[in-house]
């Protein structure tokens, strides 16, 4: 067993750890039986013989749990950036952006939904998605996708751009054609040696899984091509780790947004802080605490309904990703004194409570939970939480409750796509 974590820690940079040893040994216990294979021994000499089941065990060890605009500040600070700094600086450029890992696609169409929504011309960008699994670059080329990658209050970039076929909803083909998918591994040595730099990078929750040299290794590769003034987004965990490995936190409220460290370029990570007794901020964000007050009720308007609770909710997201917190947070306090039974309103308060130093989050969280036992970006940010303050065992309890549940929708999606038999 120990020789196949090291064999996927060489190929994939996998830290077993990160995902759980028992997690790894019931994914190989499954391949074997489908293999008939009967003994570890066996299956890691046919794993050195076919490359082909080797990249079958990592196509099942490696879980990815994705969905439009996930985590929507980034994708509303990325179309401010361009629109208000990016484009009039580089009038006649194309602009170059890159989506690593990108699973089956759904972070690249969002970021090129967004810039079409934004008024960019799908002629003025170009966006290169990569990612290890063949499986999940077949769906994103395919680009039909069922409800489960269409999650929070406001799907209008639906009716936009999709329309609804057999199957799903199939993206409009001016945008599909936007984005060029190809399999790649961002630890082989020559992972974007001869390619341009880019303007703007998304690599987002995938150094959590890998050991403190890999992701210094990783790291390095897009400090060299990400342009001088170009952007690095990253997962809510990760902060912390680029800023360790060249490069300058932004300090955009949940943005998760970095800069380019120029004199940092290559340089080895520097050691985290020691103490681990708070959790450091999501965004580093600096000032006084946000006065988490209960305000008035929201009024009681005619126009109150579905339409309406969506939009005053999708509001409060549009005020966190603008900076706007104590507005957020207020309007969410407003929001749940109709809708206590919002998960995704405790959620985005207890993000705004993050930011802010406030303790309360992880009882937001608890209470998003409580609420909603699948609420993924909860489950996430109670993981972070808990490994920040120093308890890995129930940081553990999270990880394997997103794995399960990641596990679960990536079944869900293989049903979705699989196409219907004849009666």
């Amino acid at each position: 067993m120990l020789q196949i974590e090291a064999l996927l820690r060489r190929h994939i940079g996998l830290e077993a750890t990160a995902i759980g040893p028992g997690r790894i040994r019931q994914t190989i216990q499954q391949r074997m039986a489908r293999r008939g294979l009967k003994s570890i021994a066996e299956y890691e000499q046919h794993l050195y013989e076919s490359p082909a089941e080797l990249d079958c065990l990592i196509e099942a060890v490696v879980v990815t749990e994705t969905w439009f605009f996930r985590d929507r500040a980034p994708f509303d600070a990325f179309a401010r950036m361009v629109t208000e700094t990016w484009r009039p600086q580089h009038p006649t450029q194309t602009l170059r952006i890159l989506s690593v890992p990108c699973s089956s696609g759904e972070e690249p169409f969002s970021a090129a939904m967004i810039l079409a929504d934004a008024g960019i011309a799908p002629d003025a960008f170009q966006i290169d998605a990569m990612d290890i699994s063949q499986h999940a670059l077949t769906r994103a080329a395919r680009a039909v996708y069922s409800n489960n990658s269409f999650r929070g209050a406001n799907l209008d970039f639906r009716q936009r751009h999709f329309q609804q076929v057999k199957g799903g909803f199939a993206l409009n083909p001016v945008l599909r054609r936007s984005v060029s998918f190809q399999r790649a591994n961002v630890l082989d040595a020559g992972f974007l040696a001869s390619t341009p730099p880019y303007d703007f990078i998304f690599c987002r929750n995938l150094l959590i899984y890998f050991d403190r040299f890999t992701q210094a290794s990783v790291l390095a590769k897009l400090h060299r091509s990400l342009a001088p003034d170009g952007v690095l987004f990253v997962g809510p965990a990760e902060v912390p780790i680029a800023t360790r490995c060249g490069f300058t936190n932004l300090r955009l409220p949940l943005a998760f947004a970095c800069h380019k460290s120029a004199s940092a370029a290559g340089r080895r990570c520097r050691r985290p802080p020691r103490s681990t007794a708070s959790p450091g901020p999501l965004d580093g964000g600096a000032g006084s605490p946000i006065p988490l007050v209960r305000p008035m009720l929201l009024p009681q308007a005619s126009t109150s309904g579905p339409h309406r609770d969506a939009a005053v909710l999708s509001y409060a997201h549009e005020l966190a990703a603008s900076g706007r917190l104590e507005e957020s947070a207020a309007l969410c306090w407003r929001y749940l004194q109709r809708h206590p039974d919002c998960a995704e309103c405790f959620y985005l308060l207890g993000l705004i409570q993050e930011v802010n130093h406030d303790p309360q989050a992880i009882e937001s969280y608890r209470k998003a939970l409580y609420l909603d036992p699948q609420h993924y970006e909860s489950l996430e940010r109670s993981m972070v939480w808990w490994e920040q303050q120093g308890h890995p065992a129930r940081a553990n309890v999270f990880k394997r409750r997103m794995l399960r549940l990641a596990q679960q929708r990536r079944r869900e999606n293989r049903r979705d796509s699989e196409p219907l038999r004849p009666e």
